[in-house]
């Protein structure tokens, strides 16, 4: 990484000292920590879902044609430019994390029919005053780098449950040119919305299509809002329902996206929908299971594990990974949540 991550987020290290102030005074247990104002949490939150500086930006080949020679990139960041935001806009003394490692039963992978483990990381990031959030990074045990790979993902996860980096969820992929060495000719100029100034100016997803190479999958990488009722939806707006759909496949988990698409569309990626009505209606179902299951997280958190088992095999599940609709989902939900108390 370059030494650009020193100074990735100047700018965001400028808000008001309302905001900075009571969060250097907090580098004490939580329960000591500061109550913040609604307008200083709301500071915050803004400060911490500014894009990162463009120059600290890298982009990473997903997917390549049958001949290499083209490749689909997706921007990321370090986990250096996270830590270089919370230091800037809290201190050091202001945030805290701690990690959590495990190691799941071998299995055989589909990908090469290999029996391997993997290496599973949690991260808890804790920003005095503010709260507390955890998600989990995972890779494959045979790769020689799993534990430092988890953890970066887990930490990242993490922190976009605070907002911090969470606009790049909003990326599906755009396709160039590679070279002999698998790796991008051309970089691509990002959205004014991905960027400090353009954020800062107002700009959201799906407010512009600023990117200059061209993504023959589906058309430009824009995110936004879908065509108004009774007015026909142009190629922009078709192609901004499914990078939004897109975004979707992380957060509900392959088997949930994929059987949600073959439940609405019949097929197993939204590229291949052509009817604006039928990509609203999947993301409305995509949207509403990401509303299933934070509720669902939150339930669990009140059970004890093994209270789970018997409910899953009442649906004939043996883990909550083979929830493949909308209904299945729903009837987890409400057995967990009567389990909890909560119904």
């Amino acid at each position: 990484m370059s030494p650009a991550n020193g100074h990735a987020n100047g700018a965001a290290g400028s808000q008001s000292s309302q905001t900075t102030r009571p969060l250097a005074a907090a580098g004490v247990p939580d329960v000591l920590a500061p109550q913040f104002s609604s307008r200083t949490v709301q500071e915050l939150v803004a400060e911490l879902e500014v894009p990162f500086d463009p120059a600290v930006i890298e982009w990473r080949v997903t997917n390549t044609t049958k001949d290499k020679t083209r490749g689909q990139v997706i921007p990321y960041a370090d986990q250096r430019a996270y830590t270089d935001r919370l230091n800037a806009l809290v201190t050091p003394a202001g945030w805290t994390r701690k990690y959590a490692i495990h190691t799941s039963a071998n299995f055989q992978r589909g990908q090469d029919q290999r029996i391997v483990a993997k290496v599973l990381v949690t991260c808890e990031l804790t920003i005095f005053g503010l709260g507390s959030h955890s998600a989990t990074g995972e890779e494959w045990a045979d790769n020689d780098n799993a534990g430092t790979a988890a953890e970066a993902q887990a930490f990242k996860r993490t922190c976009s449950c605070f907002g911090l980096g969470r606009y790049l969820y909003y990326f599906s992929g755009v396709w160039v040119d590679l070279d002999e060495r698998k790796r991008p000719k051309s970089i691509p100029r990002l959205f004014g919305w991905a960027t400090p100034q353009g954020w800062r100016q107002g700009l959201r997803p799906g407010q512009e299509a600023d990117i200059t190479l061209s993504n023959p999958a589906g058309g430009e990488n824009g995110v936004g809002a879908s065509a108004t009722d009774g007015r026909r939806a142009n190629p922009e707006e078709l192609n901004a329902l499914v990078v939004q759909i897109e975004a979707m496949a992380e957060p509900l988990g392959r088997r949930l996206y994929r059987g949600l698409l073959k439940t609405v569309a019949r097929v197993w990626n939204p590229t291949e929908i052509r009817e604006a009505d039928v990509l609203r209606k999947a993301l409305e179902q995509m949207q509403s299971a990401e509303r299933g299951l934070l509720r669902l997280k939150a339930a669990l958190n009140k059970i004890k594990p093994e209270t789970l088992v018997p409910i899953l095999r009442s649906l004939r599940l043996n883990s909550l990974e083979q929830v493949d609709s909308l209904e299945t989902l729903k009837r987890v939900v409400l057995e967990v949540e009567r389990a909890a108390g909560t119904r």
